[in-house]
Protein backbone atom coordinates (compact mmCIF):
# COMPACT_ATOMS: atom_id res chain seq x y z
CA UNK A 1 0.00 0.00 0.00
CA UNK A 2 1.39 3.36 -1.05
CA UNK A 3 1.42 6.16 1.51
CA UNK A 4 2.34 9.79 1.11
CA UNK A 5 3.71 10.12 4.66
CA UNK A 6 4.50 8.18 7.83
CA UNK A 7 4.71 9.34 11.42
CA UNK A 8 6.33 6.72 13.64
CA UNK A 9 5.95 7.79 17.27
CA UNK A 10 6.87 6.55 20.75
CA UNK A 11 9.94 4.73 19.38
CA UNK A 12 11.87 3.10 22.22
CA UNK A 13 15.15 3.80 20.40
CA UNK A 14 15.75 5.42 17.01
CA UNK A 15 19.05 3.87 15.90
CA UNK A 16 21.85 5.23 13.68
CA UNK A 17 20.66 8.83 13.40
CA UNK A 18 22.84 11.31 11.58
CA UNK A 19 22.86 15.10 11.76
CA UNK A 20 26.15 15.70 9.93
CA UNK A 21 26.95 13.48 6.93
CA UNK A 22 29.65 10.84 7.42
CA UNK A 23 31.17 8.73 4.65
CA UNK A 24 31.83 5.83 7.00
CA UNK A 25 33.14 5.05 10.47
CA UNK A 26 36.59 3.56 11.04
CA UNK A 27 38.65 2.20 13.91
CA UNK A 28 37.39 3.20 17.34
CA UNK A 29 34.67 5.42 15.86
CA UNK A 30 32.90 2.24 14.75
CA UNK A 31 31.89 1.93 18.40
CA UNK A 32 29.89 5.14 18.06
CA UNK A 33 26.21 4.70 17.33
CA UNK A 34 24.00 7.76 17.53
CA UNK A 35 20.57 6.94 18.95
CA UNK A 36 17.56 8.82 20.34
CA UNK A 37 15.40 7.32 23.09
CA UNK A 38 11.63 7.90 23.09
CA UNK A 39 11.70 9.26 19.56
CA UNK A 40 9.60 10.07 16.50
CA UNK A 41 10.34 9.75 12.79
CA UNK A 42 8.47 11.65 10.06
CA UNK A 43 8.59 10.91 6.34
CA UNK A 44 7.00 12.57 3.32
CA UNK A 45 6.89 10.63 0.08
CA UNK A 46 10.22 8.82 -0.35
CA UNK A 47 12.15 11.10 2.02
CA UNK A 48 12.82 11.38 5.76
CA UNK A 49 11.95 14.95 6.70
CA UNK A 50 12.25 15.01 10.50
CA UNK A 51 13.10 13.02 13.61
CA UNK A 52 13.78 13.71 17.26
CA UNK A 53 12.59 13.16 20.81
CA UNK A 54 8.88 12.76 21.45
CA UNK A 55 9.12 15.66 23.90
CA UNK A 56 9.97 17.88 20.92
CA UNK A 57 7.12 16.64 18.73
CA UNK A 58 4.55 19.22 17.67
CA UNK A 59 1.42 18.43 15.67
CA UNK A 60 1.96 21.45 13.44
CA UNK A 61 4.84 19.50 11.84
CA UNK A 62 2.09 17.75 9.89
CA UNK A 63 0.62 20.94 8.47
CA UNK A 64 2.91 21.13 5.44
CA UNK A 65 2.40 17.53 4.40
CA UNK A 66 0.27 17.20 1.30
CA UNK A 67 -1.44 13.87 1.65
CA UNK A 68 -2.64 11.31 4.14
CA UNK A 69 -0.33 10.54 7.08
CA UNK A 70 -0.23 7.01 8.46
CA UNK A 71 0.61 7.03 12.15
CA UNK A 72 2.47 4.02 13.58
CA UNK A 73 2.76 3.63 17.35
CA UNK A 74 6.13 1.98 17.98
CA UNK A 75 5.86 1.77 21.76
CA UNK A 76 8.46 -0.70 23.03
CA UNK A 77 9.95 -1.08 19.54
CA UNK A 78 13.06 0.22 17.80
CA UNK A 79 13.64 1.76 14.40
CA UNK A 80 16.79 1.06 12.36
CA UNK A 81 17.85 2.17 8.89
CA UNK A 82 17.52 -0.79 6.55
CA UNK A 83 20.59 -2.91 5.96
CA UNK A 84 22.67 -2.35 2.84
CA UNK A 85 23.95 -5.61 1.36
CA UNK A 86 26.91 -4.61 -0.81
CA UNK A 87 27.91 -8.05 -2.09
CA UNK A 88 25.43 -10.58 -3.49
CA UNK A 89 25.02 -12.96 -6.42
CA UNK A 90 21.23 -12.99 -6.14
CA UNK A 91 20.52 -13.76 -9.80
CA UNK A 92 21.17 -17.46 -10.36
CA UNK A 93 19.47 -20.59 -11.67
CA UNK A 94 19.04 -23.32 -9.10
CA UNK A 95 20.58 -24.30 -5.80
CA UNK A 96 23.69 -26.43 -5.22
CA UNK A 97 22.84 -28.58 -2.21
CA UNK A 98 24.60 -31.64 -3.66
CA UNK A 99 27.89 -29.76 -3.38
CA UNK A 100 26.88 -29.05 0.20
CA UNK A 101 27.09 -32.79 0.82
CA UNK A 102 30.54 -32.82 -0.80
CA UNK A 103 31.59 -30.13 1.66
CA UNK A 104 30.27 -32.21 4.55
CA UNK A 105 32.40 -35.10 3.29
CA UNK A 106 35.47 -32.89 3.43
CA UNK A 107 36.04 -31.61 -0.10
CA UNK A 108 37.40 -28.08 -0.34
CA UNK A 109 35.96 -25.22 -2.39
CA UNK A 110 38.79 -25.62 -4.89
CA UNK A 111 38.40 -29.42 -5.13
CA UNK A 112 34.70 -29.07 -5.88
CA UNK A 113 35.47 -26.46 -8.55
CA UNK A 114 38.04 -28.76 -10.22
CA UNK A 115 35.38 -31.49 -10.46
CA UNK A 116 33.15 -29.16 -12.49
CA UNK A 117 31.18 -27.93 -9.50
CA UNK A 118 31.27 -24.52 -7.92
CA UNK A 119 30.83 -21.49 -10.14
CA UNK A 120 30.92 -23.56 -13.34
CA UNK A 121 27.95 -25.60 -12.11
CA UNK A 122 25.95 -22.38 -11.77
CA UNK A 123 27.17 -21.25 -15.20
CA UNK A 124 25.79 -24.37 -16.86
CA UNK A 125 22.40 -23.88 -15.24
CA UNK A 126 22.19 -20.16 -15.91
CA UNK A 127 22.96 -20.55 -19.59
CA UNK A 128 19.88 -22.80 -19.93
CA UNK A 129 17.58 -20.41 -18.03
CA UNK A 130 15.45 -17.69 -19.60
CA UNK A 131 15.48 -14.07 -18.47
CA UNK A 132 11.97 -14.48 -17.09
CA UNK A 133 12.96 -17.53 -15.05
CA UNK A 134 15.97 -15.70 -13.63
CA UNK A 135 13.89 -12.62 -12.86
CA UNK A 136 11.15 -14.57 -11.08
CA UNK A 137 13.52 -16.53 -8.85
CA UNK A 138 15.60 -13.45 -8.00
CA UNK A 139 12.43 -11.51 -7.20
CA UNK A 140 11.49 -14.11 -4.58
CA UNK A 141 14.95 -13.90 -3.04
CA UNK A 142 14.86 -10.10 -2.90
CA UNK A 143 11.44 -10.20 -1.24
CA UNK A 144 12.76 -12.53 1.45
CA UNK A 145 15.84 -10.33 1.97
CA UNK A 146 13.63 -7.27 2.40
CA UNK A 147 11.52 -9.10 5.00
CA UNK A 148 14.68 -9.40 7.13
CA UNK A 149 15.33 -5.66 6.87
CA UNK A 150 17.50 -5.22 3.75
CA UNK A 151 16.78 -2.10 1.72
CA UNK A 152 19.69 -1.95 -0.73
CA UNK A 153 21.47 -4.73 -2.64
CA UNK A 154 24.40 -4.92 -5.00
CA UNK A 155 23.91 -7.79 -7.45
CA UNK A 156 26.80 -9.21 -9.46
CA UNK A 157 26.79 -11.06 -12.76
CA UNK A 158 29.39 -13.79 -13.23
CA UNK A 159 27.35 -16.96 -13.81
CA UNK A 160 27.16 -16.40 -17.56
CA UNK A 161 30.86 -16.24 -18.53
CA UNK A 162 29.98 -15.64 -22.16
CA UNK A 163 29.07 -12.32 -23.71
CA UNK A 164 25.49 -13.40 -24.39
CA UNK A 165 24.86 -14.82 -20.93
CA UNK A 166 26.61 -12.07 -18.98
CA UNK A 167 24.42 -9.55 -20.83
CA UNK A 168 21.39 -11.72 -20.03
CA UNK A 169 22.19 -11.60 -16.32
CA UNK A 170 22.77 -7.86 -16.35
CA UNK A 171 19.49 -7.25 -18.17
CA UNK A 172 17.71 -9.23 -15.46
CA UNK A 173 19.38 -7.05 -12.83
CA UNK A 174 18.22 -3.97 -14.73
CA UNK A 175 14.64 -5.27 -14.67
CA UNK A 176 14.91 -5.85 -10.93
CA UNK A 177 16.19 -2.27 -10.50
CA UNK A 178 13.20 -0.93 -12.40
CA UNK A 179 10.55 -3.01 -10.59
CA UNK A 180 11.80 -3.35 -7.00
CA UNK A 181 11.51 -0.90 -4.12
CA UNK A 182 14.97 -1.99 -3.03
CA UNK A 183 17.84 0.21 -4.15
CA UNK A 184 19.86 -2.03 -6.47
CA UNK A 185 23.37 -1.59 -7.86
CA UNK A 186 24.63 -3.74 -10.73
CA UNK A 187 28.13 -5.22 -10.88
CA UNK A 188 29.70 -6.79 -14.00
CA UNK A 189 31.70 -9.82 -12.85
CA UNK A 190 32.65 -11.47 -16.13
CA UNK A 191 35.93 -12.40 -14.42
CA UNK A 192 34.27 -14.68 -11.87
CA UNK A 193 35.91 -17.85 -13.25
CA UNK A 194 37.31 -19.18 -16.50
CA UNK A 195 34.52 -21.02 -18.40
CA UNK A 196 35.01 -24.63 -19.50
CA UNK A 197 35.43 -23.68 -23.14
CA UNK A 198 38.42 -21.48 -22.23
CA UNK A 199 40.18 -23.82 -19.79
CA UNK A 200 43.89 -23.63 -20.52
CA UNK A 201 43.32 -20.40 -22.44
CA UNK A 202 42.78 -17.95 -19.60
CA UNK A 203 44.48 -15.02 -21.36
CA UNK A 204 42.13 -15.45 -24.33
CA UNK A 205 39.13 -15.28 -21.98
CA UNK A 206 40.51 -12.12 -20.38
CA UNK A 207 40.87 -10.70 -23.89
CA UNK A 208 37.20 -11.51 -24.53
CA UNK A 209 36.16 -9.65 -21.37
CA UNK A 210 38.26 -6.64 -22.33
CA UNK A 211 37.59 -6.42 -26.05
CA UNK A 212 33.98 -7.55 -26.27
CA UNK A 213 32.12 -7.82 -22.95
CA UNK A 214 33.08 -4.51 -21.32
CA UNK A 215 32.29 -2.34 -24.38
CA UNK A 216 28.89 -4.05 -24.79
CA UNK A 217 28.04 -3.78 -21.09
CA UNK A 218 28.93 -0.09 -21.18
CA UNK A 219 27.03 0.52 -24.43
CA UNK A 220 23.79 -0.70 -22.81
CA UNK A 221 24.62 1.00 -19.48
CA UNK A 222 24.05 -2.29 -17.69
CA UNK A 223 26.52 -1.99 -14.80
CA UNK A 224 27.59 0.44 -12.09
CA UNK A 225 30.68 -1.53 -11.05
CA UNK A 226 33.23 -3.93 -12.51
CA UNK A 227 34.62 -6.78 -10.42
CA UNK A 228 37.30 -9.49 -10.65
CA UNK A 229 37.83 -12.66 -8.61
CA UNK A 230 41.53 -12.02 -7.97
CA UNK A 231 42.61 -15.10 -6.04
CA UNK A 232 44.56 -18.34 -6.17
CA UNK A 233 43.22 -20.56 -8.94
CA UNK A 234 41.16 -17.78 -10.49
CA UNK A 235 42.46 -14.48 -11.95
CA UNK A 236 45.96 -13.12 -11.46
CA UNK A 237 46.95 -9.61 -10.45
CA UNK A 238 48.01 -9.01 -14.05
CA UNK A 239 44.63 -10.20 -15.38
CA UNK A 240 42.91 -8.02 -12.82
CA UNK A 241 44.82 -4.89 -13.75
CA UNK A 242 44.04 -5.33 -17.43
CA UNK A 243 40.31 -5.80 -16.74
CA UNK A 244 40.04 -2.93 -14.27
CA UNK A 245 41.84 -0.49 -16.55
CA UNK A 246 39.42 -1.28 -19.38
CA UNK A 247 36.44 -1.04 -17.02
CA UNK A 248 37.56 2.36 -15.76
CA UNK A 249 38.01 3.52 -19.35
CA UNK A 250 34.34 2.67 -19.94
CA UNK A 251 33.11 4.37 -16.77
CA UNK A 252 32.75 1.34 -14.48
CA UNK A 253 33.81 1.72 -10.84
CA UNK A 254 36.20 -1.06 -9.66
CA UNK A 255 35.53 -3.61 -6.91
CA UNK A 256 37.50 -6.77 -6.10
CA UNK A 257 36.92 -10.29 -4.78
CA UNK A 258 40.20 -10.57 -2.87
CA UNK A 259 42.14 -12.89 -0.57
CA UNK A 260 39.41 -15.46 0.06
CA UNK A 261 41.68 -18.42 -0.66
CA UNK A 262 45.19 -17.00 -0.14
CA UNK A 263 47.31 -13.87 0.03
CA UNK A 264 46.59 -13.10 -3.62
CA UNK A 265 47.60 -9.46 -4.05
CA UNK A 266 43.97 -8.65 -4.66
CA UNK A 267 43.79 -6.09 -1.85
CA UNK A 268 46.84 -4.26 -3.16
CA UNK A 269 45.55 -4.10 -6.72
CA UNK A 270 42.15 -2.97 -5.48
CA UNK A 271 43.65 -0.05 -3.58
CA UNK A 272 45.92 0.78 -6.54
CA UNK A 273 42.87 1.27 -8.75
CA UNK A 274 40.81 3.00 -6.05
CA UNK A 275 38.28 0.18 -5.80
CA UNK A 276 35.16 1.11 -3.88
CA UNK A 277 35.61 -2.07 -1.86
CA UNK A 278 37.71 -5.20 -1.59
CA UNK A 279 35.62 -8.16 -0.44
CA UNK A 280 36.12 -11.49 1.40
CA UNK A 281 39.54 -10.80 3.03
CA UNK A 282 39.95 -14.08 4.91
CA UNK A 283 43.70 -13.76 4.28
CA UNK A 284 44.56 -10.26 5.46
CA UNK A 285 47.88 -9.53 7.14
CA UNK A 286 49.91 -6.53 8.25
CA UNK A 287 50.94 -5.65 4.69
CA UNK A 288 47.34 -5.63 3.47
CA UNK A 289 46.17 -3.57 6.44
CA UNK A 290 48.94 -1.03 5.83
CA UNK A 291 47.93 -0.71 2.17
CA UNK A 292 44.28 -0.15 3.08
CA UNK A 293 45.02 2.53 5.69
CA UNK A 294 44.48 5.96 4.24
CA UNK A 295 42.81 4.63 1.10
CA UNK A 296 39.22 5.20 0.00
CA UNK A 297 38.64 1.44 -0.37
CA UNK A 298 36.21 -0.22 2.05
CA UNK A 299 37.33 -3.60 3.46
CA UNK A 300 34.23 -5.78 3.22
CA UNK A 301 33.92 -9.08 5.06
CA UNK A 302 31.45 -11.82 4.05
CA UNK A 303 30.73 -13.90 7.15
CA UNK A 304 28.27 -16.25 5.46
CA UNK A 305 30.87 -17.63 3.04
CA UNK A 306 33.52 -18.24 5.70
CA UNK A 307 30.90 -19.86 7.95
CA UNK A 308 29.43 -22.09 5.23
CA UNK A 309 32.79 -23.15 3.78
CA UNK A 310 34.55 -23.57 7.13
CA UNK A 311 37.23 -21.07 6.15
CA UNK A 312 39.35 -18.80 8.35
CA UNK A 313 37.57 -15.70 9.60
CA UNK A 314 38.93 -12.36 8.40
CA UNK A 315 40.73 -10.45 11.19
CA UNK A 316 38.04 -7.82 11.70
CA UNK A 317 39.16 -6.94 15.23
CA UNK A 318 42.76 -6.43 14.13
CA UNK A 319 41.66 -4.35 11.17
CA UNK A 320 39.55 -2.02 13.33
CA UNK A 321 42.25 -1.72 15.97
CA UNK A 322 44.61 -0.60 13.20
CA UNK A 323 42.16 2.18 12.35
CA UNK A 324 40.37 0.65 9.36
CA UNK A 325 36.65 0.70 8.65
CA UNK A 326 34.91 -2.64 8.14
CA UNK A 327 31.74 -3.43 6.19
CA UNK A 328 29.80 -6.70 6.31
CA UNK A 329 27.68 -8.18 3.50
CA UNK A 330 25.90 -11.48 2.86
CA UNK A 331 27.57 -12.82 -0.33
CA UNK A 332 24.19 -14.43 -1.06
CA UNK A 333 24.90 -17.12 -3.68
CA UNK A 334 23.97 -20.76 -4.31
CA UNK A 335 27.39 -22.29 -3.65
CA UNK A 336 29.11 -20.70 -0.69
CA UNK A 337 26.57 -18.51 1.12
CA UNK A 338 22.96 -19.50 0.43
CA UNK A 339 21.40 -16.83 2.64
CA UNK A 340 20.63 -13.14 2.22
CA UNK A 341 19.61 -12.64 5.85
CA UNK A 342 21.52 -9.57 7.03
CA UNK A 343 20.29 -10.09 10.60
CA UNK A 344 22.32 -13.30 10.57
CA UNK A 345 25.32 -11.39 9.18
CA UNK A 346 24.92 -8.93 12.07
CA UNK A 347 24.95 -11.83 14.54
CA UNK A 348 27.96 -13.45 12.88
CA UNK A 349 29.86 -10.16 13.14
CA UNK A 350 29.47 -10.35 16.92
CA UNK A 351 29.77 -14.10 17.45
CA UNK A 352 32.68 -15.00 15.19
CA UNK A 353 34.40 -11.67 14.52
CA UNK A 354 34.11 -10.37 18.11
CA UNK A 355 32.61 -7.07 17.00
CA UNK A 356 30.55 -5.06 19.47
CA UNK A 357 26.88 -4.62 18.49
CA UNK A 358 27.55 -0.95 17.68
CA UNK A 359 30.43 -1.92 15.38
CA UNK A 360 28.35 -4.59 13.70
CA UNK A 361 25.47 -2.17 13.07
CA UNK A 362 27.85 0.35 11.53
CA UNK A 363 29.33 -2.43 9.40
CA UNK A 364 25.93 -3.43 7.98
CA UNK A 365 24.41 0.02 7.50
CA UNK A 366 26.62 3.11 7.08
CA UNK A 367 29.85 1.37 6.05
CA UNK A 368 28.23 -1.06 3.66
CA UNK A 369 26.20 1.79 2.14
CA UNK A 370 29.55 3.39 1.34
CA UNK A 371 30.82 0.07 -0.05
CA UNK A 372 28.06 0.08 -2.65
CA UNK A 373 28.10 3.82 -3.29
CA UNK A 374 24.71 4.73 -1.79
CA UNK A 375 25.84 6.44 1.42
CA UNK A 376 24.40 9.79 0.33
CA UNK A 377 20.88 8.37 0.34
CA UNK A 378 20.98 5.34 2.65
CA UNK A 379 22.77 3.82 5.64
CA UNK A 380 21.53 6.18 8.37
CA UNK A 381 18.40 7.93 9.60
CA UNK A 382 18.97 11.46 8.29
CA UNK A 383 16.88 14.32 6.94
CA UNK A 384 16.81 14.20 3.16
CA UNK A 385 17.79 10.53 2.91
CA UNK A 386 15.44 7.90 1.56
CA UNK A 387 12.71 6.70 3.90
CA UNK A 388 14.22 3.21 4.20
CA UNK A 389 13.86 1.83 7.70
CA UNK A 390 12.45 -1.06 9.66
CA UNK A 391 10.50 -1.23 12.89
CA UNK A 392 11.41 -4.10 15.17
CA UNK A 393 9.22 -6.22 17.33
CA UNK A 394 9.29 -5.17 20.97
CA UNK A 395 12.81 -5.36 22.40
CA UNK A 396 14.67 -3.85 25.32
CA UNK A 397 18.00 -2.90 23.75
CA UNK A 398 20.05 -2.97 20.53
CA UNK A 399 22.10 -5.90 21.82
CA UNK A 400 19.06 -8.14 21.27
CA UNK A 401 19.36 -7.73 17.48
CA UNK A 402 22.60 -9.75 17.12
CA UNK A 403 21.93 -11.85 20.22
CA UNK A 404 18.72 -13.52 19.00
CA UNK A 405 20.29 -14.90 15.82
CA UNK A 406 17.59 -17.44 14.98
CA UNK A 407 14.49 -15.28 14.73
CA UNK A 408 13.30 -12.41 12.59
CA UNK A 409 13.19 -9.35 14.82
CA UNK A 410 11.69 -7.13 12.09
CA UNK A 411 7.98 -6.34 12.25
CA UNK A 412 7.52 -3.64 9.58
CA UNK A 413 9.71 -2.60 6.64
CA UNK A 414 9.39 0.76 4.85
CA UNK A 415 11.25 1.22 1.55
CA UNK A 416 11.17 4.54 -0.32
CA UNK A 417 8.27 5.60 1.85
CA UNK A 418 6.20 2.50 1.12
CA UNK A 419 5.26 -0.31 3.48
CA UNK A 420 6.18 -3.68 2.01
Amino acid sequence: MKNSAFLVKNIRKLVQVENEPELFRAGKTMQQLNCIDDAFLLTDGEIIIDFGKMSDWKEEKLSNLKGKVEVIDATGKMVFPTFCDSHTHTVYAGSREIEYIDKIKGLSYEEIAKRGGGILNSVERLRKATEDELFDSAWERLSEMASFGTGAVEIKSGYGLSTEDELKMLRVIRRLKEKSLLTIKSNFLGAHAVPKEYLGRQTEYVDLIINEMIPMVAAEELADFIDVFCDRGFFTVEDTERILMQGIKYGLYPKIHANELDYSGGIQVGVKYNARSVDHLEYTGDEEIEVLLGSETMPTILPGAAFFLGMPYAPARKMMEAGLPVAMASDYNPGSSPSGNMQFVLSMACIHYKMLPEEAINATTLNTAYAMGVNEELGTIAKGKLANFFITKQMQNIEFMPYAFGSNKVETVILKGQKI
